[in-house]
C-alpha cells in the first residue's frame, strides 16, 4: 500500500498528480488525513478532500511507498505527526521509496536522512536538506529518496515514482497515455 498523507494546507495539485497518476498504474494508494478528527482535509487552495483513513488507523507493515505532498502549512502539519515520521522510517528500513515534494523534502532533511544524498525542494528550503547535496534538478532520485521541487513538476514527479515501483515501461506508456511530452 502507498500513503499519501494530507495535512490541511497540502498543495492540491501535488497530492493529487501522484494519487491519480499512481492509481492509473494499478497501484493501491490510500490517502491518509494527519491532525484530524475527521477524514476531510482541506488544502492550500480550499480544495477538500476526504482522506481514505485517518492517521491512526493505518498499518505501518502494508507500506510500499511513502508520498509526501508540498504546502508549507500542510508540511509542518506532516512534520507534527509521528506516524508520518515512523511511515518514512519503516519505508526506508526496508528499501522502500520516500517521495517529497515542494517543501516537503525539508521533513527528510530535519530527520537526518538526506546526509550525503541528492536531494532537491521548494527554492528558499534548500538550508533544510540537512546533509543533501541540493541539486538544481526540478526531480531528483538518490536510491529510494524521490525529491521535487513544486507543484509544476508534480506529473514528472508521479511518473519518476511510477518507475521506481513499476520499471520504466510502465512509467513510459502512462506518460504517452496522458500525452506528457517528457515521456
Amino acid at each position: 500500500m502507498i500513503y499519501v498523507f494530507l495535512a490541511d494546507g497540502f498543495e492540491e495539485l501535488e497530492a493529487v498528480a501522484c494519487i491519480d497518476l499512481l492509481r492509473r498504474a494499478g497501484l493501491p494508494v490510500t490517502t491518509v488525513a494527519v491532525g484530524c478528527t475527521e477524514r476531510m482535509v482541506t488544502g492550500s487552495h480550499q480544495i477538500r478532500l476526504e482522506a481514505d483513513r485517518l492517521e491512526t488507523q493505518g498499518k505501518i507493515a502494508d507500506l510500499s511507498a511513502v508520498v509526501l505532498p508540498g504546502g508549507k502549512t500542510g508540511v509542518q502539519g506532516l512534520e507534527a505527526s509521528d506516524a508520518v515520521r515512523d511511515a518514512v522510517r519503516y519505508c526506508l528500513e526496508n528499501g522502500r521509496p520516500v517521495a517529497a515534494l515542494c517543501a516537503a523534502p525539508s521533513i527528510l532533511g530535519h530527520m537526518g536522512v538526506l546526509k550525503g544524498k541528492r536531494a532537491t525542494c521548494f527554492p528558499g528550503f534548500e538550508q533544510e536538506l540537512e546533509g543533501a547535496q541540493v541539486c538544481g534538478d526540478s526531480v531528483c532520485v538518490d536510491g529510494r529518496i524521490l525529491t521535487g521541487k513544486g507543484a509544476g513538476v508534480s506529473v514528472d514527479f508521479a511518473l519518476r515514482l511510477v518507475e521506481m515501483l513499476c520499471g520504466g515501461e510502465q512509467a513510459q506508456k502512462l506518460g504517452m497515455t496522458i500525452q506528457c511530452r517528457n515521456m
